[in-house]
C-alpha cells in the first residue's frame, strides 16, 4: 500500500539518494500529517471541551503540535534540498537534523504542558469527567489514523534513511499509546466511580512517556548535529575498498565528516612501501577516491605515507613496539612508525601513536610508559611520538 502511495505523489520514488526525491518523500509525509493532525485536534479540542475533560483535550493539543512538527519537518526537508552556495560549501543537508531537533522539542514542551495541567486538576481535587460514547469514538479513530501514519512515517524514514521521519513516526506511535492510555480511562470512567481524579492520573502517566519519547528523540538528533563517528560497517567498507588496490598496505586517521544525508566527506591516510613509484601510486589513489565516491556517495582524500618494509629489523622493531603500546591500553595503536639507524647510545622510534576515548591517561604520562617500555626492548630507544585522536570510536 505504501509503495503504490509512494509511487504515486513522489517523482521517481526509487531514486532515494537523490535529494530531490528525498525532500519528496519529506514534503508528502509533511502533508499528510498537517491534514490528519488538524482533523484530530479539531474534533478532540471540541469534545473535551464539551465534557471538560483535561486528558482530551491535552490529546487534542498534542495533535496541535504534531501539526506544527509536520510543517517544520516539511520546511527542514526543502531547506536541506537546497544547493551548495558560498556562505554554505557543503550544502544545507543538516537543516533535516536541525528539524528533527525542533519537532523533539515541540514534544517535550506538550509534555510539560500536559503534565502541569494533570498535576493540577489532581491536587486541586477536580472530579472526574463524565463521558459519552462519542469521546470513545472518537479516540478510537484517533489510535487508527495515528498507528497508520506511523506506519507510513517509519516506512519512508526507513526508505531513505531519514531521523526526521522516523522521529515523527515514533511521535505518532506515541500518540497511539497516549490516547489508548485516555480510552482506557473514558472507559473506565463511563462505568465505575473511583475515589480520585483517574482522567488526571491518567493525563500525568501520558505526559512522563511524551517527555520521555520527546527527549530520547532530541538526544539522537543532537548527536546527529554535534558529530558522531561513522558506523562500523561503513569504516569497514571504506577500508575493504582501499585494501583491495595492489601496494597499499595499510589505512589510519580515518575521518568521515557528515553534512547531511547524502552529503559525507572522508580523509584517510594509506601506508604504501617507500620505493613505490610515486605516478602509479597517486594514478591507484585517484582510483580508489573515485571507486569510494562511487560505492559509497563518500567525497574521499587520501594521504600517501610511505614505510619501510624491506628492512627486517624496522619492521621487527615496528611489531615489538606496536605490541608493547597495545599492552598498555585497549585500543592503543601506532603508525607511520620509522627509525634512526641503530646507534650507540640513542636510536630514535619516530611514530604516532591513536589513542582511544577510554584512555583517560595524559599524554605525558603515555609518553613516559611507551618510552619505558621502549628502554626495555633496547636501552637505547627513544621515541618520539606525535598524539592523535581516534575519530572513529571503534
Amino acid at each position: 500500500m505504501w509503495d503504490l502511495l509512494f509511487r504515486t505523489f513522489i517523482k521517481n520514488h526509487t531514486e532515494v539518494e537523490n535529494p530531490s526525491v528525498r525532500e519528496g518523500y519529506g514534503v508528502f509525509c509533511g502533508i499528510v500529517g498537517i491534514i490528519c493532525n488538524l482533523l484530530l485536534c479539531t474534533v478532540k479540542i471540541v469534545v473535551g471541551s464539551l465534557f471538560s475533560s483535561i486528558s482530551v483535550v491535552a490529546d487534542g493539543l498534542n495533535n496541535l503540535s504534531d501539526m506544527g512538527s509536520s510543517v517544520i519537518s516539511m520546511v527542514g526537508f526543502k531547506l536541506a534540498n537546497k544547493p551548495a552556495d558560498s556562505d554554505h560549501p557543503f550544502g544545507h543537508g543538516r537543516m533535516e537534523y536541525m528539524s528533527a531537533f525542533i519537532v523533539a522539542v515541540l514534544i517535550m514542551f506538550v509534555g510539560v504542558e500536559l503534565l502541569t495541567s494533570s498535576v493540577t486538576a489532581l491536587l486541586g481535587g477536580e472530579s472526574t469527567p463524565k463521558y459519552s460514547i462519542y469521546s470513545v469514538v472518537v479516540l478510537i479513530v484517533s489510535v487508527g489514523v495515528k498507528f497508520l501514519m506511523f506506519l507510513l512515517g517509519r516506512k519512508a524514514g526507513k526508505k531513505i534513511n531519514s531521523q526526521t521521519l522516523i522521529a515523527t513516526a515514533q511521535d505518532s506511535i506515541n500518540d497511539v499509546i497516549a490516547s489508548t492510555v485516555i480510552l482506557i480511562s473514558v472507559i473506565v470512567g463511563m462505568f465505575t466511580s473511583l475515589p480520585f481524579n483517574l482522567d488526571a492520573v491518567m493525563g500525568i502517566g501520558v505526559a512522563l512517556f511524551i517527555l520521555y519519547s520527546g527527549f530520547s528523540s532530541g538526544k539522537q538528533t543532537l548527536d546527529e548535529i554535534l558529530g558522531q563517528p561513522a558506523p562500523r560497517e561503513l569504516i569497514d567498507e571504506i577500508h575493504n575498498i582501499i585494501m583491495s588496490f595492489d601496494g597499499f598496505l595499510g589505512t589510519h586517521d580515518l575521518i568521515v565528516h557528515n553534512y547531511g544525508p547524502g552529503r559525507q566527506f572522508a580523509s584517510v591516510h594509506v601506508e604504501v612501501s617507500y620505493n613505490n613509484d610515486i605516478v602509479h601510486c597517486h594514478e591507484q589513489m585517484d582510483l580508489c577516491e573515485k571507486l569510494v565516491e562511487e560505492r559509497l556517495g563518500i567525497i574521499l582524500v587520501i594521504h600517501m605515507d610511505p614505510i619501510d618494509v624491506e628492512n627486517e629489523y624496522v619492521m621487527q622493531t615496528r611489531s615489538q613496539i606496536a605490541l608493547a603500546v597495545a599492552n598498555l591500553g585497549e585500543g592503543l595503536t601506532i603508525h607511520d612508525f620509522r627509525m634512526t639507524p641503530k646507534g650507540d647510545e640513542r636510536t630514535n622510534l619516530i611514530f604516532d601513536v591513536v589513542v582511544p576515548a577510554n584512555i583517560k591517561r595524559s599524554h605525558e604520562q603515555l609518553q613516559k610508559e611507551i618510552g619505558e617500555a621502549a628502554k626495555k626492548i633496547d636501552p637505547t630507544f627513544c621515541c618520539v611520538i606525535t598524539f592523535d585522536s581516534d575519530f572513529t570510536a571503534h
